[in-house]
């Protein structure tokens, strides 16, 4: 005897239409997720620490921020100076100096921003060990 591969059960019950879900807007999370992006990205949140005390010239920055290219540097503060937290001053000098400094928005970003830098520094070696657990466990 062979096996059939004809439905015997062709006539089921349709299910009753899905009440149609609201399609929520993800504006909103997609303008917060890239805000977030520019104020948690590590070079971000070194240049406006290192902002926090007032105006720096490109290199005085360059030289106090460890690991950053003048390129990575460049970006971080074009993406700042878009965002509106930061500003450029360009003085008219031979050769040109230029200025960057916090706008008040970016002040207004320090104190969290100098706050998850303290939290990072004060757990580093809580998060270091507990890495190194978490990479024994998982054989990584």
């Amino acid at each position: 005897m062979g096996t059939s591969l004809r439905p015997t059960h062709s006539r089921l019950p349709a299910l009753p239409p899905r009440p149609e879900l609201p399609d929520p807007d993800h504006a909103d999370c997609r303008s917060v997720a890239s805000i977030l992006a520019r104020v948690g990205d590590k070079w971000s949140v070194f240049v406006i620490m290192m902002l926090s005390d007032g105006p720096k010239r490109f290199n005085e920055l360059k030289r106090m921020i460890n690991g950053i290219s003048q390129r990575m540097l460049t970006l971080t503060l074009r993406g700042l100076e878009r965002d509106g937290l930061v500003t450029r001053t360009i003085f008219p000098t031979i050769p040109p100096r230029v200025d960057y400094e916090l706008t008040d928005l970016g002040r207004g970003l320090q104190q969290p921003v100098m706050a998850l830098g303290e939290w990072a520094k004060t757990h580093q070696e809580q998060i270091a060990a507990a890495r190194t657990r978490f990479d024994e466990r998982s054989g990584t």
